[in-house]
């Protein structure tokens, strides 16, 4: 059945059946008799052949997305049940925003591949978005919503931003008493594309909408924003992930701790994947990995706790 099914299940994606039977380096006559077995036992006609093309009949159009529905739960249960008997191996897809991958999901890894050996990460470390099944991606590490549609995602983490400026900055400007004073602040701001629907909002706060701050820098990367926001140029306003080391080491204060952002949807660190991948137990282990290691709060967070003055 599984072969039969198989075969079917590519026959229907080529449209062929001898690139099929080119492809599994049988003749034409076995696929044939898999697909014709296949029919008979279901009691329908899932094939039609013309001279040039193979289409799909009514009943093979329902078919179908059952048939891969089925492939796709027989694959993940032969995977469980070999991770029985044996230890994780084979190859893992991973795609993680560049700063926070860098900073949070490298050493993860890392602790990942030592703990099992046999297993192999193709990590990719980019802030692109990717079609997960364009890609073959296995396990996308993602900020903001939780993602829409077919996507199974995991909350890693809370996403939240704090305001910050260096202690120098605050020397020679003042320090602001609420968020409203910076609009008389140099606040450094994203450069282009839509920002975040949290940036530079404040529950009750120009009416919830995001305050029109201006500053002597814009730039597209975070890095650089807090490199410049640490060297005193100005005010930033970005994930607690990203400055939690400068505010514990005093060369950032978080301005308003206590400010949140308005209400605007489920923010926050998740692990996306597919479901029905034949990797599938292995992004789970991967996922569960990650969530330790962070931690519950994570442990950037906890990093903060300390009274900024």
């Amino acid at each position: 059945m599984f072969d039969a099914l198989a075969t079917f299940v590519a026959v229907a994606s080529e449209g062929s059946f001898s690139k099929v039977a080119k492809r599994d380096r049988v003749a034409v006559s076995s696929v044939t008799r898999r697909i014709t077995w296949l029919e008979s036992e279901l009691g329908a006609k899932l094939l039609r052949r013309s001279s040039r093309h193979v289409m799909l009949t009514d009943a093979g159009e329902q078919f179908l997305p059952r048939a891969r529905a089925i492939l796709a739960e027989m694959s993940e249960a032969k995977e469980r049940l070999n991770a029985l008997d044996a230890e994780p191996r084979g190859l893992l897809t991973v795609t993680v925003p560049a700063a926070f991958g860098r900073r949070f999901v490298v050493p993860a890894v890392i602790e990942f591949l030592h703990r099992y050996p046999l297993l192999q990460l193709d990590l990719h470390v980019s802030d692109q978005v990717v079609d997960l099944t364009a890609r073959r991606i296995d396990v996308a590490i993602r900020m903001g919503s939780s993602p829409h549609g077919d996507l199974i995602a995991t909350r890693l983490a809370p996403l939240r931003r704090l305001v910050c400026a260096s202690p120098a900055y605050l020397e020679r400007r003042g320090r602001p008493a609420a968020p409203q004073d910076l609009l008389q602040h140099n606040c450094l701001t994203v450069a282009s594309g839509p920002p975040p629907p949290d940036w530079w909002r404040f529950a009750g706060v120009n009416r919830n909408a995001a305050l029109p701050v201006r500053g002597s820098l814009r730039t597209d990367d975070v890095d650089t924003l807090l490199q410049a926001a640490v060297a005193g140029v100005g005010i930033v306003h970005l994930a607690s992930w990203l400055v939690s080391d400068m505010v514990a080491a005093g060369r950032l204060v978080s301005l308003f701790p206590e400010a949140r952002a308005p209400e605007v949807g489920s923010l926050a660190i998740h692990a996306v994947r597919l479901p029905g991948r034949s990797h599938d137990a292995k992004a789970k282990l991967f996922v569960a990995h990650l969530r330790n290691a962070f931690g519950d709060p994570p442990y950037w967070e906890r990093s903060l706790r300390t009274p900024q003055r």
